[in-house]
Protein backbone atom coordinates (compact mmCIF):
# COMPACT_ATOMS: atom_id res chain seq x y z
CA UNK A 1 0.00 0.00 0.00
CA UNK A 2 3.01 2.31 0.37
CA UNK A 3 2.78 3.50 -3.22
CA UNK A 4 -0.86 4.59 -2.98
CA UNK A 5 -1.83 8.25 -2.53
CA UNK A 6 -2.74 9.46 0.95
CA UNK A 7 -5.83 11.53 1.67
CA UNK A 8 -6.47 13.05 5.09
CA UNK A 9 -10.04 13.99 6.02
CA UNK A 10 -9.96 16.59 8.79
CA UNK A 11 -12.75 17.91 11.03
CA UNK A 12 -15.52 16.56 13.25
CA UNK A 13 -15.51 12.77 12.94
CA UNK A 14 -18.60 10.62 13.55
CA UNK A 15 -17.64 7.31 15.18
CA UNK A 16 -20.11 4.59 16.24
CA UNK A 17 -20.26 5.75 19.87
CA UNK A 18 -19.19 9.40 19.78
CA UNK A 19 -18.46 12.47 17.70
CA UNK A 20 -14.82 13.53 17.88
CA UNK A 21 -14.73 17.33 17.81
CA UNK A 22 -11.35 17.45 16.10
CA UNK A 23 -10.05 14.42 14.26
CA UNK A 24 -8.38 13.06 11.16
CA UNK A 25 -9.25 10.05 9.02
CA UNK A 26 -6.20 9.01 6.99
CA UNK A 27 -6.83 6.93 3.88
CA UNK A 28 -4.24 5.27 1.69
CA UNK A 29 -5.64 4.18 -1.65
CA UNK A 30 -9.00 2.47 -1.13
CA UNK A 31 -8.52 1.74 2.61
CA UNK A 32 -8.63 3.64 5.87
CA UNK A 33 -5.16 3.60 7.41
CA UNK A 34 -5.82 5.40 10.69
CA UNK A 35 -8.33 7.46 12.64
CA UNK A 36 -6.74 9.96 15.02
CA UNK A 37 -7.74 12.74 17.38
CA UNK A 38 -6.31 16.17 16.72
CA UNK A 39 -5.54 17.88 13.42
CA UNK A 40 -2.04 16.68 12.48
CA UNK A 41 -1.85 15.02 9.07
CA UNK A 42 1.00 13.37 7.11
CA UNK A 43 3.06 15.92 5.21
CA UNK A 44 2.46 14.21 1.85
CA UNK A 45 -1.32 13.91 2.29
CA UNK A 46 -3.98 15.61 0.24
CA UNK A 47 -6.29 17.27 2.78
CA UNK A 48 -10.09 17.27 2.63
CA UNK A 49 -11.55 19.69 5.17
CA UNK A 50 -15.00 19.15 6.67
CA UNK A 51 -15.21 22.75 7.85
CA UNK A 52 -18.41 23.34 9.82
CA UNK A 53 -19.74 19.90 8.83
CA UNK A 54 -18.86 16.32 9.70
CA UNK A 55 -16.88 13.34 8.43
CA UNK A 56 -19.12 10.27 8.38
CA UNK A 57 -18.89 6.68 7.15
CA UNK A 58 -20.55 5.89 3.84
CA UNK A 59 -24.18 4.90 4.25
CA UNK A 60 -25.51 1.35 3.65
CA UNK A 61 -29.03 0.68 2.32
CA UNK A 62 -30.46 -2.80 2.92
CA UNK A 63 -33.81 -2.12 1.25
CA UNK A 64 -34.01 -0.07 -1.95
CA UNK A 65 -35.79 -0.49 -5.29
CA UNK A 66 -34.84 2.34 -7.59
CA UNK A 67 -34.02 5.95 -8.44
CA UNK A 68 -33.58 8.35 -11.35
CA UNK A 69 -36.36 6.79 -13.41
CA UNK A 70 -35.09 3.19 -13.12
CA UNK A 71 -36.02 0.21 -10.95
CA UNK A 72 -33.73 -2.76 -10.35
CA UNK A 73 -36.54 -4.98 -11.63
CA UNK A 74 -36.19 -3.39 -15.05
CA UNK A 75 -33.60 -6.12 -15.28
CA UNK A 76 -30.72 -4.51 -17.16
CA UNK A 77 -27.20 -3.71 -16.05
CA UNK A 78 -27.68 -0.13 -17.17
CA UNK A 79 -30.76 0.26 -14.95
CA UNK A 80 -28.75 -1.08 -12.01
CA UNK A 81 -25.95 1.41 -12.69
CA UNK A 82 -28.38 4.32 -13.05
CA UNK A 83 -29.91 3.55 -9.64
CA UNK A 84 -26.55 2.96 -7.95
CA UNK A 85 -25.06 6.18 -9.31
CA UNK A 86 -28.02 8.20 -8.10
CA UNK A 87 -27.77 6.78 -4.58
CA UNK A 88 -23.99 7.15 -4.45
CA UNK A 89 -24.20 10.86 -5.26
CA UNK A 90 -26.54 11.20 -2.27
CA UNK A 91 -24.30 9.39 0.21
CA UNK A 92 -25.06 5.65 -0.07
CA UNK A 93 -21.76 3.88 -0.74
CA UNK A 94 -22.96 0.27 -0.26
CA UNK A 95 -26.29 -0.95 -1.59
CA UNK A 96 -28.44 -4.08 -1.67
CA UNK A 97 -30.71 -3.94 -4.76
CA UNK A 98 -34.13 -5.20 -3.74
CA UNK A 99 -36.63 -7.26 -5.76
CA UNK A 100 -40.36 -6.61 -5.96
CA UNK A 101 -43.08 -9.10 -6.79
CA UNK A 102 -42.83 -10.44 -10.33
CA UNK A 103 -42.48 -13.57 -12.40
CA UNK A 104 -39.59 -15.99 -11.86
CA UNK A 105 -38.11 -14.80 -15.15
CA UNK A 106 -38.26 -11.16 -14.02
CA UNK A 107 -36.61 -11.93 -10.69
CA UNK A 108 -33.88 -13.97 -12.41
CA UNK A 109 -33.07 -11.28 -14.97
CA UNK A 110 -32.69 -8.79 -12.10
CA UNK A 111 -30.23 -11.13 -10.37
CA UNK A 112 -28.26 -11.54 -13.60
CA UNK A 113 -28.13 -7.77 -14.16
CA UNK A 114 -26.85 -7.26 -10.62
CA UNK A 115 -24.25 -10.01 -11.08
CA UNK A 116 -22.95 -8.30 -14.21
CA UNK A 117 -22.59 -4.97 -12.42
CA UNK A 118 -21.01 -6.58 -9.36
CA UNK A 119 -18.43 -8.52 -11.41
CA UNK A 120 -17.30 -5.43 -13.31
CA UNK A 121 -17.81 -2.84 -10.56
CA UNK A 122 -15.78 0.35 -10.46
CA UNK A 123 -16.66 3.59 -8.63
CA UNK A 124 -18.05 4.89 -11.93
CA UNK A 125 -20.85 2.29 -11.59
CA UNK A 126 -22.14 3.94 -8.41
CA UNK A 127 -22.63 2.52 -4.92
CA UNK A 128 -20.85 -0.77 -4.31
CA UNK A 129 -23.26 -3.66 -4.88
CA UNK A 130 -22.76 -5.92 -1.86
CA UNK A 131 -25.54 -8.37 -2.73
CA UNK A 132 -29.21 -8.62 -3.61
CA UNK A 133 -32.13 -8.44 -1.21
CA UNK A 134 -34.59 -11.12 -2.38
CA UNK A 135 -37.69 -9.31 -1.13
CA UNK A 136 -40.61 -10.07 -3.45
CA UNK A 137 -42.34 -12.33 -4.45
CA UNK A 138 -43.03 -14.28 -1.22
CA UNK A 139 -45.61 -11.96 0.36
CA UNK A 140 -48.94 -12.60 2.08
CA UNK A 141 -51.85 -11.88 -0.22
CA UNK A 142 -53.44 -9.42 2.23
CA UNK A 143 -50.16 -7.51 2.82
CA UNK A 144 -48.86 -6.96 -0.72
CA UNK A 145 -49.02 -3.17 -0.37
CA UNK A 146 -48.12 -1.30 -3.57
CA UNK A 147 -46.53 -4.38 -5.17
CA UNK A 148 -48.34 -6.08 -8.07
CA UNK A 149 -50.65 -8.70 -6.56
CA UNK A 150 -50.40 -11.12 -9.48
CA UNK A 151 -46.63 -11.35 -8.95
CA UNK A 152 -46.79 -12.65 -5.37
CA UNK A 153 -46.79 -16.32 -4.40
CA UNK A 154 -45.76 -18.80 -1.74
CA UNK A 155 -42.14 -20.01 -1.84
CA UNK A 156 -41.39 -23.00 -4.06
CA UNK A 157 -38.08 -24.83 -3.39
CA UNK A 158 -37.16 -25.26 -7.06
CA UNK A 159 -37.68 -21.55 -7.69
CA UNK A 160 -35.79 -20.08 -4.75
CA UNK A 161 -33.02 -22.69 -5.03
CA UNK A 162 -32.31 -21.30 -8.51
CA UNK A 163 -32.08 -17.78 -7.07
CA UNK A 164 -29.71 -18.82 -4.28
CA UNK A 165 -27.49 -20.67 -6.77
CA UNK A 166 -26.62 -17.37 -8.41
CA UNK A 167 -24.48 -16.59 -5.34
CA UNK A 168 -25.56 -12.97 -5.02
CA UNK A 169 -28.56 -13.11 -2.64
CA UNK A 170 -27.46 -11.83 0.79
CA UNK A 171 -30.81 -10.80 2.33
CA UNK A 172 -33.90 -13.00 1.97
CA UNK A 173 -37.51 -12.11 2.85
CA UNK A 174 -40.62 -14.26 3.16
CA UNK A 175 -43.93 -13.80 4.99
CA UNK A 176 -43.78 -16.19 7.94
CA UNK A 177 -47.32 -17.55 7.58
CA UNK A 178 -46.94 -18.78 4.00
CA UNK A 179 -46.77 -22.53 3.35
CA UNK A 180 -43.12 -23.42 2.82
CA UNK A 181 -41.79 -20.37 4.69
CA UNK A 182 -39.75 -22.34 7.21
CA UNK A 183 -38.05 -24.38 4.47
CA UNK A 184 -37.25 -21.09 2.69
CA UNK A 185 -35.70 -19.66 5.85
CA UNK A 186 -33.57 -22.75 6.37
CA UNK A 187 -32.34 -22.58 2.77
CA UNK A 188 -31.52 -18.89 3.18
CA UNK A 189 -29.61 -19.68 6.37
CA UNK A 190 -27.50 -22.24 4.49
CA UNK A 191 -26.59 -19.43 2.09
CA UNK A 192 -25.58 -17.08 4.95
CA UNK A 193 -28.36 -14.56 4.33
CA UNK A 194 -29.86 -12.05 6.71
CA UNK A 195 -33.30 -13.67 6.96
CA UNK A 196 -36.28 -11.36 7.22
CA UNK A 197 -40.06 -11.41 7.46
CA UNK A 198 -41.97 -8.77 5.51
CA UNK A 199 -45.30 -8.01 3.87
CA UNK A 200 -46.77 -10.41 6.37
CA UNK A 201 -49.83 -10.84 8.60
CA UNK A 202 -48.03 -13.32 10.86
CA UNK A 203 -48.91 -14.04 14.46
CA UNK A 204 -46.46 -14.39 17.35
CA UNK A 205 -46.66 -18.19 17.05
CA UNK A 206 -45.79 -18.04 13.35
CA UNK A 207 -42.95 -15.61 14.05
CA UNK A 208 -41.65 -17.96 16.73
CA UNK A 209 -41.47 -20.82 14.24
CA UNK A 210 -39.74 -18.51 11.76
CA UNK A 211 -37.24 -17.48 14.44
CA UNK A 212 -36.36 -21.12 15.10
CA UNK A 213 -35.71 -21.46 11.35
CA UNK A 214 -33.29 -18.52 11.29
CA UNK A 215 -35.40 -15.36 10.79
CA UNK A 216 -33.88 -12.39 12.66
CA UNK A 217 -35.18 -9.21 10.99
CA UNK A 218 -38.48 -7.56 10.04
CA UNK A 219 -38.81 -5.19 7.10
CA UNK A 220 -40.05 -1.57 7.40
CA UNK A 221 -41.64 -1.59 10.85
CA UNK A 222 -45.39 -0.82 10.97
CA UNK A 223 -45.62 -0.88 7.15
CA UNK A 224 -47.35 -3.88 5.47
CA UNK A 225 -47.05 -5.93 8.67
CA UNK A 226 -49.42 -7.58 11.10
CA UNK A 227 -51.01 -5.89 14.08
CA UNK A 228 -53.30 -7.11 16.84
CA UNK A 229 -56.38 -5.78 14.97
CA UNK A 230 -55.31 -7.32 11.64
CA UNK A 231 -54.81 -10.69 13.35
CA UNK A 232 -58.21 -10.48 15.01
CA UNK A 233 -59.68 -10.15 11.52
CA UNK A 234 -57.62 -13.10 10.31
CA UNK A 235 -57.73 -15.44 13.33
CA UNK A 236 -60.58 -14.21 15.52
CA UNK A 237 -60.38 -14.29 19.31
CA UNK A 238 -58.64 -14.57 21.68
CA UNK A 239 -56.64 -11.73 20.15
CA UNK A 240 -53.14 -12.67 19.02
CA UNK A 241 -49.80 -10.91 19.46
CA UNK A 242 -48.36 -9.66 16.19
CA UNK A 243 -45.00 -9.12 14.49
CA UNK A 244 -44.60 -5.84 16.37
CA UNK A 245 -44.87 -7.46 19.81
CA UNK A 246 -42.54 -10.29 18.79
CA UNK A 247 -39.84 -7.90 17.52
CA UNK A 248 -40.06 -5.63 20.56
CA UNK A 249 -39.93 -8.57 22.98
CA UNK A 250 -36.92 -10.32 21.42
CA UNK A 251 -33.52 -8.60 21.85
CA UNK A 252 -31.92 -10.42 18.90
CA UNK A 253 -34.58 -9.24 16.45
CA UNK A 254 -33.75 -6.19 14.35
CA UNK A 255 -35.97 -4.05 12.17
CA UNK A 256 -35.92 -0.93 10.02
CA UNK A 257 -37.79 2.34 9.64
CA UNK A 258 -38.43 4.59 6.66
CA UNK A 259 -37.59 7.90 8.32
CA UNK A 260 -38.75 10.24 5.57
CA UNK A 261 -41.28 12.01 7.80
CA UNK A 262 -44.08 10.74 5.55
CA UNK A 263 -44.37 7.04 6.47
CA UNK A 264 -44.06 7.34 10.26
CA UNK A 265 -44.72 10.14 12.72
CA UNK A 266 -41.94 11.50 14.88
CA UNK A 267 -43.49 9.69 17.87
CA UNK A 268 -43.26 6.31 16.12
CA UNK A 269 -39.67 6.98 15.05
CA UNK A 270 -38.81 7.92 18.64
CA UNK A 271 -40.58 4.82 19.98
CA UNK A 272 -38.73 2.52 17.57
CA UNK A 273 -35.39 4.06 18.56
CA UNK A 274 -36.08 3.79 22.29
CA UNK A 275 -37.36 0.21 22.08
CA UNK A 276 -34.75 -1.33 19.74
CA UNK A 277 -31.80 1.04 20.11
CA UNK A 278 -29.11 1.85 17.54
CA UNK A 279 -27.72 -1.70 17.39
CA UNK A 280 -31.01 -3.28 16.26
CA UNK A 281 -32.71 -0.48 14.31
CA UNK A 282 -31.72 0.29 10.72
CA UNK A 283 -32.63 3.22 8.52
CA UNK A 284 -33.63 2.24 4.98
CA UNK A 285 -35.08 4.10 2.02
CA UNK A 286 -37.33 1.54 0.30
CA UNK A 287 -36.85 4.13 -2.48
CA UNK A 288 -38.48 3.70 -5.85
CA UNK A 289 -37.73 4.96 -9.37
CA UNK A 290 -39.25 8.39 -8.62
CA UNK A 291 -36.30 9.41 -6.44
CA UNK A 292 -34.73 12.45 -8.12
CA UNK A 293 -37.56 12.66 -10.64
CA UNK A 294 -40.41 15.17 -11.13
CA UNK A 295 -43.76 14.55 -9.51
CA UNK A 296 -45.86 12.24 -11.63
CA UNK A 297 -47.00 8.68 -12.33
CA UNK A 298 -44.51 5.80 -12.31
CA UNK A 299 -44.23 2.01 -12.35
CA UNK A 300 -43.27 0.21 -9.15
CA UNK A 301 -41.19 -2.82 -10.09
CA UNK A 302 -40.71 -4.07 -13.66
CA UNK A 303 -41.07 -1.33 -16.26
CA UNK A 304 -43.29 -3.47 -18.49
CA UNK A 305 -45.99 -4.48 -15.99
CA UNK A 306 -45.22 -3.15 -12.51
CA UNK A 307 -48.05 -1.56 -10.55
CA UNK A 308 -48.69 2.17 -10.95
CA UNK A 309 -48.09 4.74 -8.23
CA UNK A 310 -47.79 8.51 -8.02
CA UNK A 311 -45.08 10.71 -6.54
CA UNK A 312 -45.61 14.20 -5.18
CA UNK A 313 -41.88 14.74 -4.73
CA UNK A 314 -42.05 13.86 -1.01
CA UNK A 315 -43.37 10.28 -1.06
CA UNK A 316 -44.86 7.67 -3.36
CA UNK A 317 -48.55 6.81 -3.00
CA UNK A 318 -51.42 4.99 -4.64
CA UNK A 319 -54.42 7.36 -4.67
CA UNK A 320 -57.13 6.14 -2.33
CA UNK A 321 -55.03 3.22 -1.06
CA UNK A 322 -51.91 4.35 0.75
CA UNK A 323 -48.20 4.99 0.52
CA UNK A 324 -45.92 3.38 -2.06
CA UNK A 325 -42.36 3.54 -0.71
CA UNK A 326 -40.13 6.60 -0.50
CA UNK A 327 -38.68 8.98 -3.05
CA UNK A 328 -35.76 10.30 -0.98
CA UNK A 329 -32.23 9.11 -0.21
CA UNK A 330 -30.73 7.48 2.89
CA UNK A 331 -28.93 10.72 3.72
CA UNK A 332 -32.36 12.35 3.96
CA UNK A 333 -33.45 9.61 6.37
CA UNK A 334 -30.41 10.42 8.53
CA UNK A 335 -31.27 14.10 8.49
CA UNK A 336 -34.94 13.52 9.31
CA UNK A 337 -34.22 10.98 12.07
CA UNK A 338 -31.90 13.52 13.71
CA UNK A 339 -34.50 16.28 13.41
CA UNK A 340 -37.51 14.26 14.57
CA UNK A 341 -36.09 12.22 17.46
CA UNK A 342 -33.85 12.57 20.46
CA UNK A 343 -31.28 10.14 19.04
CA UNK A 344 -27.75 11.62 19.10
CA UNK A 345 -25.98 12.06 15.79
CA UNK A 346 -23.62 9.12 16.32
CA UNK A 347 -26.59 6.79 16.88
CA UNK A 348 -28.48 8.10 13.85
CA UNK A 349 -25.45 7.61 11.59
CA UNK A 350 -24.83 4.15 13.08
CA UNK A 351 -28.37 3.11 12.14
CA UNK A 352 -27.57 3.93 8.50
CA UNK A 353 -24.05 2.48 8.41
CA UNK A 354 -22.60 0.11 11.01
CA UNK A 355 -25.86 -1.49 12.14
CA UNK A 356 -26.97 -2.52 8.62
CA UNK A 357 -23.40 -3.68 7.95
CA UNK A 358 -23.49 -5.87 11.05
CA UNK A 359 -26.88 -7.33 10.23
CA UNK A 360 -25.79 -8.10 6.65
CA UNK A 361 -22.48 -9.63 7.79
CA UNK A 362 -20.17 -7.10 6.11
CA UNK A 363 -19.07 -4.99 9.08
CA UNK A 364 -15.52 -6.35 8.84
CA UNK A 365 -15.15 -4.27 5.67
CA UNK A 366 -17.56 -1.34 5.87
CA UNK A 367 -19.91 0.55 8.15
CA UNK A 368 -17.61 2.69 10.30
CA UNK A 369 -14.48 4.77 10.18
CA UNK A 370 -11.89 2.25 11.35
CA UNK A 371 -8.40 1.31 10.20
CA UNK A 372 -8.46 -1.48 7.62
CA UNK A 373 -11.97 -0.81 6.37
CA UNK A 374 -12.84 0.51 2.93
CA UNK A 375 -12.34 4.23 2.40
CA UNK A 376 -16.07 4.97 2.12
CA UNK A 377 -16.60 8.42 3.57
CA UNK A 378 -19.00 11.35 3.44
CA UNK A 379 -18.44 15.01 4.08
CA UNK A 380 -21.73 16.29 5.49
CA UNK A 381 -22.46 20.00 5.73
CA UNK A 382 -23.77 21.70 8.87
CA UNK A 383 -27.33 20.66 7.95
CA UNK A 384 -26.33 17.02 7.38
CA UNK A 385 -26.57 17.22 3.61
CA UNK A 386 -23.90 15.20 1.74
CA UNK A 387 -21.40 17.65 0.27
CA UNK A 388 -18.74 15.20 -0.94
CA UNK A 389 -18.92 11.41 -1.26
CA UNK A 390 -16.00 8.97 -1.49
CA UNK A 391 -16.33 5.26 -2.30
CA UNK A 392 -13.21 3.13 -1.89
CA UNK A 393 -11.17 6.33 -1.87
CA UNK A 394 -12.58 7.70 -5.13
CA UNK A 395 -14.76 10.80 -5.07
CA UNK A 396 -18.21 10.44 -6.63
CA UNK A 397 -19.06 12.93 -9.38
Amino acid sequence: MSGFPITAFRGRVILPTEVVASGVVICRGDRIEAVRRGSRVPREARIVEAGSGWIAPGLIDLHVHGAAGSDYMDGTAEAVRIVNRAHLRLGTTTIFPTTTTGSPAQVMRMLHACLEVQRHWTPAAGAFLAGVHLYGPYFAEDKVGCHALDGRRSPLPAEYAAYFRQGIVRIATCAAELPGAEAFYRAARRHNCLITCGHSNASWAEMERAYRSGMRHVDHFWCAMSSVPSLRTRLGTPMQASMAEFVLANPEMSTEVIADGEHLSKELLEFAYRMKGPRRLCLVTDANRALGMPAGRYRFGPIEDGSWFESNGRVGFVPGQGLASSVVALSTMVKKMRQLTGAPLEDVVRMASLTPAERAGISHDVGSLEAGKRADLLILDARLNPRRVFVQGTEAV
